[in-house]
């Protein structure tokens, strides 16, 4: 049986370049190319999820199993080569060749490739950055080489492309650390004291758990304007999130606090209110009487 199995793994199949090709020689490269390539992918895994353990940034991890993935292929493709004989210099002239008109054809490719590297090494974006890109929020998933996936805080995953975050103005929220800022104004009536509404505003903003209270963080009570119907009052608050969702989550519950303490303070929240100057005489006529023939 066995020498059957090397008879036929050993049969000729045909010649090339004078040199007789076998059957073995004809399975080895794709059982190479499968092989290899699973290989390469378990090990590449299997460094990420140690370097993850470890507690390095995803940003490393990432560009390590970019760089890992890149020079795996490059050894295949030589050994492949090797496999079938073919000098690497036969294809000095062919990758030439391609390399012209590949680069005429595919220039944005290009383009997004290296702005994919580049976004990967100077890290401007991470992975984890909460960012803003034409008025679109989201969060940043993965940094592949041709486009950055992000998941939009409507749950919906965008793809943009690499060179669309070089080139254009994009906002990151969280580039050097978590803390964001949040707002919130509101208007009372004329003759409101205004240091009630001041203290007020801050017991409620510190109320929040999410508030940050340290040196420079805690929140503050500006009185803005003297406005057409009110006074307008604004606080500024600090907390360390990376989603949108929890700065409106906070700045939610202090206008739900500002409301009951207002109400329970006798504190009137002003609304837009006109006042009406008519020159002249105003006749009232009631429809519901008849009309005097002197009047007709």
């Amino acid at each position: 049986m066995l020498e059957q199995v090397k008879y036929w793994l050993n049969f000729p199949l045909f010649k090339f370049n004078e040199r007789v090709v076998t059957l073995i020689e004809v399975l080895a490269v794709p059982l190479w190319l499968i092989a290899s390539v699973w290989l390469s992918h378990f090990i590449i895994k299997m460094i990420g999820k140690r370097l993850t353990k470890k507690n390095k940034d995803p940003n490393i991890v990432h560009l390590v199993q970019r760089i890992l993935y890149v020079v795996a292929l490059a050894i295949i493709f030589m050994t492949t080569l090797s496999m079938i004989n073919v000098p690497i210099t036969a294809f000095a002239f062919l990758s030439g060749a391609i390399a012209i008109g590949f680069g005429f054809g595919a220039q944005n490719i290009i383009n997004n490739f290296i702005s994919g590297w580049i976004l990967m090494g100077e890290k401007p974006i991470r992975i984890g950055d909460f960012l803003e890109v034409e008025g679109v929020k989201g969060v940043v998933e993965e940094i592949n080489t041709r486009s950055t996936r992000i998941r939009r805080v409507d749950g919906v995953h965008m793809l943009i492309p690499n060179s669309k975050l070089l080139e254009n103005t994009v906002t990151n929220w969280t580039l050097r650390d978590k803390l964001v800022r949040g707002t919130v104004a509101v208007g009372v009536a004329y003759g409101t004291d205004c240091q009630s509404v001041k203290r007020i505003m801050l017991e409620v903003a510190n109320a929040q758990p999410d508030t940050l209270n340290e040196d420079g963080r805690a929140p503050l009570v500006f009185f803005q304007d003297f406005g057409d119907n009110s006074l307008l009052f604004e606080v500024y608050f600090w907390i360390n999130s990376q989603v949108e969702g929890g700065l409106r989550l906070v700045a939610s519950n202090i206008r739900f606090g500002l409301d009951e303490a207002f109400k329970a303070a006798d504190i009137t929240i002003a609304f837009p209110q006109r006042d009406i100057h008519l020159d002249g005489t105003l006749n009232i006529v009631n429809k519901s009487e008849p009309m005097n023939k002197a009047d007709s």
